[in-house]
């Protein structure tokens, strides 16, 4: 069930403190006002930027309570070297005195440009109007999410709720991310992208190790299969947070409602960073049937959603199935292309090893011209399958990131 209720115990805010070029807002926050549980996950390119290093290491000193939750866009403090680890720390450290916690408690997160040194005393400088910036209504949950947007066209939330006993227990989900969007998360603890970062919010009691046991597989179904350039950034981020004011406890009578609830928001901004993504024109879904794995039929879609052959193909709508086929044939899954079938929508292409009899390229040109359609690949071999969203490559996706950083 969807509610446009906030989860009670937190606060939002943000500021202008002269990051962005744009001078849009570039600092937010967001307050657990009697302190939350959380867990987080991380990106797993070796690569990290300073809040990465620092959040993890905050994350694990805690046991996962976190107060407050500070996020800066327009330089996303990756390459920055030690003077970079030590430039977030010094906010960490402010940002705790200004909103009385200590400075573990404190979760950092940047995106941005990558090698600018941080501006720490701009952020440092603009916490006294974060301070006075902070509330609990909509518009200031909706400031929190258009100050950490860079080149996102629109703030990307998602609502759930379910019911215990009459009482609603919320979510709130806040994410940001338009390219270099190739999430590979892991465990905070794991091998360590500037681009996707995600705040999920919640009201109900549950522990850290409750909340990683199911934010695992609903960023696994979500985040984790969804690729715009299939650039894996340094700094991407999920943290799920539980304040416990609702009053609700996660337990075994309400772990699947919330567990449906938590995957209905995740998956809702999964698709919204897509929809968004830099120069995107067509959302494409591959679904990926008849394999032996879920691995293998997510190992299939990766290869197929990072072929720019097949993207740039999606951008003009031209149903070159032919580059379906070898991508997933370079996919180092095996199989036997006598058993593929393909169906671009409604329309079949390929089927048992040649171009199917019933193709027809002007129809299937009108399905791919859809603002949304699903590519069908059965492998023909077992009965695991995966959906992953993907989308075209575009000449104004070259031309944003070929400007980006001058």
């Amino acid at each position: 069930m969807k509610s446009q209720s906030l989860p009670q115990g937190f606060a939002w805010g943000a500021v202008k403190a002269g990051i962005k070029a744009s001078g849009n807002t570039d600092v937010a926050i967001a307050v657990a006002t009697q302190g939350a549980n959380g867990a987080a996950m991380f990106t797993r390119n070796q690569v990290v930027a300073a809040p990465v290093t620092v959040g993890r290491r905050h994350m694990a000193t805690t046991g996962g309570r976190v107060s407050v939750v500070l996020v800066n866009a327009g330089n996303a403090n990756c390459a920055t070297g030690q003077p970079g680890i030590d430039a977030c720390v010094q906010t960490c450290v402010a940002a705790a005195e200004s909103f009385h916690c200590i400075f573990d408690e404190v979760f950092p997160s940047s995106t941005g440009i990558i090698g600018v040194p941080f501006p720490a005393e701009k952020v440092i400088a603009a916490l006294p109007a974060l301070q006075s910036a902070l509330g609990d209504t909509p518009e200031h949950a909706d400031s929190f999410a258009q100050a950490i947007m860079t080149t996102d066209t629109k703030q990307k939330v998602a609502r759930a709720a379910i019911d215990v006993d009459g009482v609603e227990v919320r979510i709130f989900g806040v994410a940001k991310g338009a390219g270099m969007i190739h999430p590979q998360l892991g465990a905070p603890v794991g091998p360590a992208h500037a681009t996707m970062l995600v705040y999920l919010f919640t009201d109900i009691a549950a522990d850290s190790e409750q909340l990683r046991n199911l934010l695992e597989p609903a960023v696994e179904r979500s985040f984790n299969s969804i690729s715009i350039d299939g650039d894996t950034s340094t700094n991407d981020t999920v943290l799920l947070l539980a304040s416990g004011a609702s009053g609700v406890k996660l337990d075994a009578r309400t772990q699947e409602a919330f567990a449906n609830a938590l995957k209905l928001v995740c998956g809702s901004l999964a698709y919204q960073i897509v929809d968004d993504g830099e120069g995107v024109g067509h959302v494409v879904t591959l679904h990926i049937t008849g394999a032996r794995t879920d691995a293998e039929a997510k190992q299939v879609a990766k290869s197929i959603a990072h072929s720019p052959l097949c993207k740039t193909a999606w951008s003009s709508g031209d149903p070159n199935w032919g580059r379906l086929m070898a991508a997933a044939g370079y996919s180092g899954v095996l199989f036997d292309p006598a058993l593929v079938t393909i169906a671009i929508g409604k329309q079949p292409v390929f089927e048992l090893g040649v171009r199917s009899p019933a193709f027809q390229e002007s129809a299937a040109h009108a399905e791919m011209m859809a603002r949304d359609y699903t590519i069908t690949l059965d492998l023909g071999l077992g009965d695991a399958e995966c959906r992953f969203l993907t989308c075209d490559l575009t000449e104004e996706y070259v031309r944003i990131n070929a400007d980006y950083s001058t």
